[in-house]
């Protein structure tokens, strides 16, 4: 069969495929468009045609005509570094390409924690370059939520849900009975003088409020510290409540990350885990396993959270409404507790 692809380099257009499927230009059109009236044989002729000269339809005309680009912003308001030092985010993106590709739909790395950074990505937003929006956020009061729902755009947010945009959605792992369950699983062990080390206070209420509703009435707030997500935070929080309460038995460290900085702050104070201070985490990221001991954490299905964002994303895209997913967590049983 005779190659009808452009022999100068310019790029293939719907009359060359039409040439090289011995069919008209119009039944190409129906093709690419979906139509039903196209006989099997011309379909199929078409679909070979299309391969072997390597048409791809135009981008821009496309755009112009159905109003979407078929593209979808993954948008981080962290510092461009967390997408390397914390796993979490990395895992986040990597499913959100893989589930957005699922449906040819492509993915836009956007990175705003400076204020130049946010500046470009609310003029990219606001110009449509992107269907839609999936805001990666700690911080429920950013005040570039507001900014996106203002260039209504749809928008779903893995973090902490506020409710002040009508085309906003939210998709995160439980928190709230994920925390109780890890507290729970230290009490089992006959632990009663449980610490917490928390994430940013704003952004780690349901996981503190989980924590409080397994204690109940044995709550102790002086045994409560704040991190901010780096092994270093959660070095120096267990340093503090060692020195506070040094008879402490148990410790829930809000992320894997600051439970090694707590791990390392218990071995260098001569403490055994679990034998002394039994230590439990929240998320499975990568570390958890390979800390010493290994650690006993909660699994947040980050790979499910990315697929559920895409899916709410798109649904909204197509006109529907916007909703908040729970998804469950998993306890993982190891060494430290």
């Amino acid at each position: 069969m005779a190659d009808h692809a452009p022999a100068n380099g310019r790029r293939p257009t719907i009359k060359d495929v039409a040439e090289a499927a011995g069919v008209s230009s119009g039944t190409v059109s129906r093709v690419l468009n979906g139509r039903n009236w196209v006989s099997p044989e011309s379909k199929a002729a078409v679909e070979e045609a299309i391969a072997r000269v390597g048409f791809r339809p135009n981008a821009h005309a496309r755009t112009l005509a159905t109003g979407r680009t078929n593209s979808i912003a993954f948008l981080l308001t962290e510092p461009q570094q967390m997408l390397f030092e914390d796993p979490n985010f990395a895992r986040l993106l990597r499913g959100a390409t893989a589930a957005a590709g699922e449906r040819d739909v492509a993915v836009v790395l956007m990175v705003a924690d400076t204020p130049e950074e946010r500046r470009r990505a609310r003029e990219f937003l606001g110009d449509r370059h992107v269907d839609g929006v999936l805001l990666i956020s700690a911080d429920p009061d950013d005040p570039l939520i507001d900014e996106i729902g203002l260039a209504h755009l749809p928008t779903v947010i893995c973090g902490p849900e506020v409710t002040r945009h009508e085309n906003t959605g939210y998709v995160s792992a439980d928190d709230r009975s994920g925390a109780r369950a890890a507290t729970e699983r230290l009490r089992a062990l006959g632990r009663s003088r449980i610490a917490c080390i928390t994430g940013p206070e704003r952004v780690t209420e349901p996981r503190l409020a989980g924590f409080r509703d397994a204690l109940g009435a044995d709550y102790d707030g002086t045994l409560v510290r704040h991190g901010d997500w780096t092994p270093e935070s959660g070095r120096r929080a267990m340093e503090e409540l060692l020195d506070a309460r040094p008879d402490l038995d148990a410790v829930f460290v809000h992320s894997d990350q600051m439970a090694s900085g707590a791990l390392d702050a218990l071995s260098a104070s001569g403490r055994r885990v679990p034998e002394d201070v039994a230590v439990a985490g929240f998320d499975d990221s990568p570390v958890a396993a390979r800390l010493d001991p290994p650690l006993t954490t909660m699994r947040q299905p980050f790979e499910e959270i990315s697929a559920e964002m895409v899916r709410l994303l798109l649904e909204m895209i197509g006109g529907a409404g916007p909703r908040t997913v729970l998804l469950p967590t998993e306890l993982v049983e190891r060494a430290s507790a």
